[in-house]
């Protein structure tokens, strides 16, 4: 639990000691009486909290005080955690008796018991008035608005030289690194005067040491500077070491572990000063390692570089406006099936019948040269024999796994720098299956339900969420999958290699637990001790109803079964779930039951078209997604407004709405039909950002009451019923906006350029009437995507002033268009023009925008015609035609 949990719980607390409205306290005499110590418990947590988590934990300065924080810090993490499993057993117990089911009273009382709890919290505050803080750091601001305290577990490695013994398995034969070590070698060597800094940035593993020492070495490198020197950072490190380190490098070694700093510094200058040096800093860690050491060098105008290695993007675009960031790619599989065969063949041939597993066994590494290294060591061992091959291509990752050289822990350098508040949320990834593609969007909702999310001033908790997201990136241990037009990530995805880092380190903390074959019964005994449980598994879920009870300890379960299963389990035996995702199982019917999994947050299920009353007992509830058999409408019912926190709320099939008659939390609900007016909106949504509307039939649409509406998605029957809008009015928090079968006039147009943060605009299936688009008296400021989809459009014209920020323009279904105007080639940030082959004259205009952007220089717009590359797909006509 990090102290984003702790912020969930307290404002639990907070909500049983002054909501009247919660359905358990309302006029409930036993919960009521229980008020003193929900209030007691609060004020001494929250003493706690101030005190522990603003010490700033200084394990150079005080480590000693620093261990003893750590220690604190788990001991209250264990009480707060069994503080709540009391208080969610007593409300569940509470819930059981309102409703008249029957359940396990030697777990389920409904007397509160927080005795031992205390016991802890007093026990915790009479060590923490032992810790000597007046020689310990705070934070700045009493308010803890997040949990600033990094990972004490860094670790040194010992300095490395390329010149020396430096050679590695993995630097002495190097395969894809030409290009990259090309491009870096002209960087350093171009004609700039001023000292500049070159960055090489990747995961671990990816072989930045390695296209270092490439370059260190390279025969026109070694000429063109005087004087080279190599230094590695690591995570630990002190600046005398360092400058030892340097001076050694370069070849002075006297007295040097006798003189001071000072004294070390200035034989630094003294042997750099005049000469144009080359420094490589390998293996850096953060941006303050940099300010320390970037003061060692002296700025003369001699051409001089410093060359960086680091994981992190934040090092190296800190140091950008001085210099240039390479970011290193994962090999292809061509690459890796050659380093591979250099590795385990030392340059002689490969055996025929080991090409097929080999390569298998090449692209099951996924670019990742660490990984080929090991597996080439493994390899390089066993005789070579096809069947052996081939298991080992089914099983490549516990083989690296369980590499005795290490390979996992120079991944799990990243891991042991990252603050507290990540931990959980990059570990949280590693539950799910191999290969497995997360959206941002469901990712974010189920961080923010697990309560890793910290509340961080005014910013809502999906931002942050976002900020967590890119920070890990950032980082380099979370691959983007895609990113949209604006730049956003849309969907990530984990390496092979970081997965069995986030599975072995959440098996170490006690984090999740995976089930992925038929369990043992060792393993189910293992469950048992772990405190609150987070279960994963591809296995039915009946196999969890174990001996003993897993109430009291499982908060999360994730079932991603394809077949169908017995879920009605779940509700009998989990009742403190937290979080239940059973969206890949099929079933016919919601799992009996549900209704007393009142601890639930999310709930993701595949079930029938009906939605149950029973759920909006669920006051919990945060994300509801729900999977039907069917693309049915789905009719929620008039209850639905009791579900209080509801934030998410998402189906593949639609929504009818019933009459609201109090605000709602939503912020974003996938369609929704409106049988009556729309007017109500504002009152049922007034948070809504994201909200996508299935429309019967309406004059007008108001949406401009929504002040932090920014996602808007409006369609129309696809037959053409009397009633269409006329006028549309949209908030200016606007950022997409979507249209279907609208017909609306194209002088509507007019009021949508006017939206001033408009970024995406996708007109589909007749969303205008008419067949002229005249937009070269119209300007979009900050338009990215302009999607137009099967429109009777004939005529478009368009000036390039029109969509000054214009970076993908797709087109598709327009079969009377006679052309794109060939202005739209001419806007500067254009990068992507991609149609379908339905119509020619669209063929043909395409054709002569881009052969007047060649004529201008302009080589890096990029137009495709049913996915191809334009000059691929008009060979290929010509070639059909000629048949």
């Amino acid at each position: 639990m990090a102290y984003a949990g702790f912020q969930m719980f307290m404002e639990d607390l907070k909500m049983l000691i002054n909501g009247n409205h919660h359905p358990l306290i309302n006029k409930n005499p036993l919960t009521l009486s229980k008020r003193p110590q929900f209030q007691l418990l609060y004020q001494e947590l929250d003493s706690i909290i101030q005190t522990l988590f603003s010490i700033h934990e200084d394990h150079h300065h005080h480590p000693d005080e620093f261990e003893k924080v750590r220690n604190l810090k788990r001991r209250f993490k264990d009480a707060v955690q069994e503080a709540q499993d009391t208080i969610d057993i007593f409300l569940s117990a509470l819930h059981f008796t309102h409703r008249g089911v029957s359940h396990r009273s030697d777990i389920f009382r409904t007397n509160l018991d927080l005795e031992k709890v205390m016991r802890s919290i007093e026990s915790i505050k009479v060590d923490l008035m032992t810790i000597n803080i007046d020689n310990m750091k705070m934070e700045s601001s009493p308010r803890i608005d997040r949990l600033k305290t990094q990972s004490a577990a860094a670790r040194t490695s010992s300095p490395r030289h390329p010149l020396g013994n430096m050679k590695s398995s993995m630097e002495e034969m190097v395969v894809g690194l030409e290009l990259d070590a090309e491009i870096i070698r002209d960087k350093l060597a171009e004609d700039r005067k001023q000292l500049s800094v070159v960055s090489i940035v990747g995961m671990g593993g990816l072989g930045k040491t390695t296209l270092a020492i490439k370059v260190f070495n390279d025969r026109f490198v070694v000429y063109h500077f005087h004087v080279r020197a190599w230094v590695t950072v690591s995570q630990s490190y002190k600046r005398r070491d360092l400058l030892i380190q340097i001076l050694t490098s370069i070849g002075v070694q006297q007295d040097l572990e006798k003189d001071s700093d000072c004294k070390l510094r200035e034989k630094l200058h003294k042997n750099l000063m005049g000469r144009r040096y080359l420094i490589v800093m390998d293996d850096i860690w953060s941006i303050e390692a940099w300010g320390e050491l970037k003061l060692f060098f002296p700025h003369e105008n001699t051409g001089s570089r410093i060359l960086l290695t680091t994981r992190l993007n934040e090092v190296a675009l800190h140091v950008k406006p001085h210099g240039f960031v390479h970011s290193l790619p994962c090999l292809t599989e061509k690459q890796s099936w050659e380093l591979l065969k250099l590795k385990v063949f030392h340059g002689d041939q490969c055996p025929e019948w080991l090409i097929e597993p080999g390569r298998q066994i090449a692209e099951k590494c996924q670019g990742l040269p660490l990984s080929l290294v090991v597996i080439a060591g493994v390899l390089a061992e066993e005789p070579m024999n096809k069947d052996l091959w081939e298991i080992i291509a089914r099983r490549v990752g516990s083989f690296i796994v369980n590499d005795k050289k290490g390979c996992l822990e120079t991944l799990a350098l990243s891991y042991h720098h990252l603050p507290d508040h990540l931990r959980e949320c990059f570990l949280y990834l590693g539950g799910f299956p191999e290969d497995f593609r997360f959206t941002v969007k469901r990712l974010i909702w189920l961080w923010v339900a697990e309560g890793f999310i910290e509340e961080a001033g005014n910013r809502s908790l999906e931002d942050t969420a976002k900020d967590y997201l890119e920070d890990l990136i950032n980082r380099n241990l979370v691959i983007v999958a895609k990113r949209n037009v604006n730049g956003d990530v849309k969907a990530c995805k984990l390496h092979d290699l970081v997965r069995e880092l986030c599975m072995q380190k959440a098996k170490e903390e006690r984090f999740f637990f995976k089930i992925d074959s038929l369990p043992l019964p060792a393993q189910l005994l293992e469950v048992t001790t772990y405190k609150q449980l987070r279960l994963f598994t591809n296995q039915d879920v009946n196999i969890l109803n174990i001996a003993h009870s897993p109430t009291q300890i499982s908060r999360s379960l994730f079932c991603f079964r394809k077949d169908i299963c017995s879920v009605e389990v779940i509700a009998q035996s989990f009742v403190l779930l937290r979080m239940l995702d059973l969206q890949e199982c099929r079933s016919h019917d919601f799992p009996y039951g549900l209704e007393l999994l009142i601890h639930l947050r999310y709930l993701a299920i595949c079930g029938s078209d009906k939605f149950p009353n029973s759920i909006c007992k669920l006051w919990n509830l945060q994300t509801l997604i729900l999977r039907s058999n069917s693309f049915r409408s789905m009719h929620l019912p008039r209850n639905i407004q009791d579900l209080v926190n509801l934030r998410y709320l998402w189906s593949t099939g639609e929504f009818v709405l019933p009459y609201i008659a109090k605000p709602m939390k939503l912020q974003s609900i996938s369609t929704v039909v409106l049988n009556a007016g729309i007017d109500n909106l504002q009152v049922c949504f007034p948070n809504i950002k994201k909200l996508a509307i299935y429309c019967e039939s309406y004059d007008e649409c108001n949406f401009d009451l929504l002040p932090n509406l920014e996602t808007l998605k409006l369609m129309w029957p696809r037959r053409r019923p009397c009633h269409r809008p006329n006028h549309i009015s949209l908030p200016t928090t606007l950022k997409k906006l979507a249209l279907f079968c609208s017909f609306l006039p194209w002088s509507v147009m007019s009021l949508i350029q006017l939206l001033p943060n408009l970024e995406v605009l996708k007109l589909k299936t007749m969303a205008f009437k008419g067949t002229k688009w005249d937009a070269c008296e119209q300007q979009f400021p900050q338009l990215k995507l302009l999607i137009l989809q099967s429109l009777n459009i004939k005529h478009w014209e368009a000036s390039s002033t029109s969509f000054p920020c214009l970076k993908q323009l797709s087109l598709s279904g327009c079969y009377n268009l006679e052309e794109i105007p060939l202005e739209i080639g001419e806007i500067a940030t254009l990068e992507l023009i991609e149609i379908d082959s339905s119509n020619n004259s669209v063929v043909e205009s395409v054709k002569r925008i881009q052969q007047e952007q060649h004529h201008v220089g302009n080589y890096e717009q990029k137009i495709t015609v049913d996915g191809m590359e334009l000059s691929f797909y008009l060979s290929q006509r010509e070639d059909s035609e000629s048949e």
